[in-house]
């Protein structure tokens, strides 16, 4: 067999394979309570709203439209249903500030393409979205702490950056219910980062995924919004925003879209007529038809059911975990996250979890940069009833109290 490793390109070998990925193969064993997967439940999608927006393509003078190629930054009618949404939260933008990508995890990779030039530094929450981590490796970055609480000084950061050979380019983070904590930026913290950002003289990623799930507590304007009041318009921003229809309408679509200046927008464009020409133009009109007809209802029926799950499992870990163990309290989004005592590792609990309690959960460990805090474990809560969330957590309970016992 022909050894390929020599002859692939270098960037190859920062490629992993994703944990979450391969754990979602587990929902396909009916015995398996998962916590695992960051996923909206499928028994949740308006289906018959997307019935109805194929057949209207399909019996229309769209149809031949939709088959056909289209333009690099989208179908119009949803940027503008998209500038529309958005506009709502202090986001104030044209049409053209708007360009569509096949699920924002692509924009991740684009992004990544865009500002990383190898032992560039992106700065980076700890711990983070896996999924950006994976994007970004590709284009051989290093990392850094991106600290929110103002202990470190832009020149700290300049240094570091400096001593592996690059500068920093960005920071990236989920200011709401992020993924993996499920913990939210507070207002101080972002104005921290745009002050940072300004300093540094970067750019601010700003993923916005789980910008609509919010069940309680008082919203609070993205960072795009705050430097857009900043700065008196966003042509005069340094952030980038990027969110996605898979949490709040389907994610088998693949559609999710980013809102920045028009230097950035013309950039992603000539990537996306580089890459895949533009993303599936039948799959834009659909999800444009069903989010002008419905948007606000559909939003309003997953938090309804998402906000019980959530104070089920955080019931649940208040009734069976041990005291020594701590863990979020979101106000949103699908993710409590979990530490254990130092020592722990969440994926040797994971193997016997899985052979012994019949419970799927992601450790925490891949969601660090450098590697670090195995002594975490994420889970969701999006795709189990409130009954699987109990007796689940009760069972992992046990297992977490009998793992500290025979450690003492």
């Amino acid at each position: 067999m022909l050894d390929w490793e020599h002859i692939f390109a270098t960037r190859s070998s920062r490629m992993r394979a994703s944990e979450i990925r391969e754990l979602l193969k587990l929902l396909d064993q009916p015995d398996i309570i998962s916590f695992a997967g960051g996923i909206p439940d499928p028994a949740l999608f308006p289906d018959v709203a997307f019935k109805e927006a194929y057949s209207d393509i399909f019996s229309g003078a769209q149809v031949n439209a939709a088959l056909q190629y289209s333009v690099s930054e989208g179908y119009k009618p949803l940027r503008e249903w998209i500038a529309r949404d958005v506009a709502k939260i202090g986001i104030d933008c044209t049409p053209d500030n708007v360009f569509i990508t096949s699920g924002s995890q692509q924009a991740l990779d684009y992004l990544g393409k865009l500002f990383l030039s190898p032992k560039d530094t992106a700065l980076v929450t700890w711990p983070t979205y896996l999924g950006a981590l994976s994007a970004f490796n590709a284009y051989e970055p290093n990392y850094d702490q991106l600290s929110l609480n103002g202990n470190r000084t832009p020149e700290a950061y300049r240094d570091t950056a400096a001593k592996t050979g690059g500068s920093v380019k960005f920071a990236y983070l989920s200011a709401d219910f992020s993924n993996p904590t499920g913990e939210t930026v507070d207002l101080a913290g972002r104005e921290k980062l745009l002050a940072l950002a300004d300093e540094l003289d970067i750019a601010i990623l700003e993923d916005a995924a789980y910008q609509h799930l919010r069940y309680d507590g008082e919203a609070i304007p993205p960072i795009m919004a705050l430097d857009i009041a900043r700065k008196g318009g966003i042509e005069n921003t340094r952030t980038i925003y990027s969110g996605s229809f898979s949490k709040t309408l389907a994610p088998g679509l693949r559609v999710g879209f980013v809102v920045a200046a028009m230097p950035v927008i013309r950039k992603l464009v000539l990537m996306k007529q580089a890459a895949d020409l533009h993303s599936s133009t039948i799959n834009q009109i659909a999800i444009e038809h069903v989010a002008s007809r419905g948007f606000d209802a559909q939003v309003a029926k997953i938090r309804a059911v998402y906000s019980k799950r959530r104070d089920a499992m955080l019931a649940a870990l208040d009734k069976y975990m041990p005291k020594n163990a701590t863990w979020t309290r979101p106000e949103g989004g699908m993710f409590v996250w979990v530490t254990l005592p130092e020592g722990m590792d969440g994926a040797e609990l994971l193997a016997k979890s899985i052979a012994t309690e019949k419970v799927a959960f992601v450790p925490g460990k891949a969601f660090y940069a450098d590697g670090s805090n195995a002594n975490t474990l994420r889970m969701s809560f999006s795709c189990a009833d409130e009954t699987m969330i109990d007796e689940g957590i009760k069972r992992l309970g046990r297992l977490i109290s009998n793992a500290i016992r025979a450690a003492a």
